[in-house]
């Protein structure tokens, strides 16, 4: 079973940086699909950015383009989102998703196409 934990969340001002974490201590994430999504207060979750673990190719979400960036750590089996410029729109509870396959392009920005899901971490982007 895929446990999937996330951590790196807080409170900044915007501008600010955070850096978020997702790891499953017990299993390599070889020929998986990491995504990233986020879901804010009376929100529909929505996708962030996806990464495919063999290869490292990365899809983003229009609205964090240029300003976040995923990125795998093989050795430490961990996916990053690293989060500059953020901005208030960008509060919500981030959830790392998994999928054993290497997901077709169509596919890594719908959640459905994930099966295994982290808890989630709240960010907070407020002066």
């Amino acid at each position: 079973q895929v446990q999937l934990v996330e951590s790196g969340g807080g409170m900044v001002p915007p501008g600010g940086s955070l850096r978020l974490s997702c790891v499953d201590s017990a299993r390599t994430f070889s020929g998986y699909t990491m995504g990233w999504f986020r879901q804010a207060p009376g929100k529909a979750r929505e996708f962030v950015a996806a990464i495919r673990w063999s290869g490292g190719s990365t899809h983003y979400a229009d609205s964090v383009k240029g300003r976040f960036t995923i990125s795998r750590d093989s050795a430490k089996n961990t996916v990053y989102l690293q989060m500059n410029a953020l901005k208030p729109e960008d509060t919500a509870v981030y959830y790392c998703a998994a999928d054993k396959t290497r997901l077709i392009v169509s596919n890594l920005r719908n959640e459905e196409a994930y099966d295994y899901w982290g808890q989630g971490t709240q960010v907070t982007v407020s002066s």
